[in-house]
């Protein structure tokens, strides 16, 4: 049996900021799903609505900025029209492009959510890097933009 190569420093570094996104995306999904009823892709597209200057993003825009494929993003779209978050809308210009619009009950939800989103984002940082001495170095590279945003 052969030893495994050694793992470059950039790899470790690597694998400890995905150990500590999966520790971190899970607390929050279970916060905003506890608190506000909505998943963790729910609050993003929200805020992404939210912040779009009509209120508005194409269907693919909005895949591309939560990630997610197609299908994937036409199930949680369904979701936040059925909870009226949200409504979709046709292209003037172009039939087939379907747009995404935020409602003000979208709004004031997403509204809602961010103090939690914010406090278990910050409560779930600090606690990781205290419990994994492995995990503080990512989140102290992450505690700058904290403390200024």
């Amino acid at each position: 049996m052969t030893a495994a190569p050694p793992v470059s420093e950039i790899a470790s570094t690597w694998n400890h900021v995905l150990l500590l996104h999966a520790r971190v995306e899970s607390r929050l999904g279970t916060a905003l799903q506890r608190r506000h009823g909505i998943g963790l892709s729910e609050y993003r597209a929200l805020g992404h609505l939210a912040a779009s200057p009509t209120s508005e993003l194409r269907m693919q825009e909005l895949a591309d900025r939560i990630g997610l494929n197609q299908s994937s993003v036409t199930r949680l779209v369904a979701r936040l029209n059925a909870a009226d978050f949200t409504y979709r809308d046709l292209c003037p210009d172009d039939k087939r492009g379907v747009y995404t619009v935020i409602t003000e009950a979208g709004r004031a939800r997403y509204a809602e959510a961010s103090q939690t989103y914010e406090e278990t984002l910050r409560s779930a940082l600090e606690e990781a890097g205290q419990a994994d001495p492995a995990l503080a170095a990512a989140v102290t590279a992450l505690a700058g933009a904290l403390t200024r945003g």
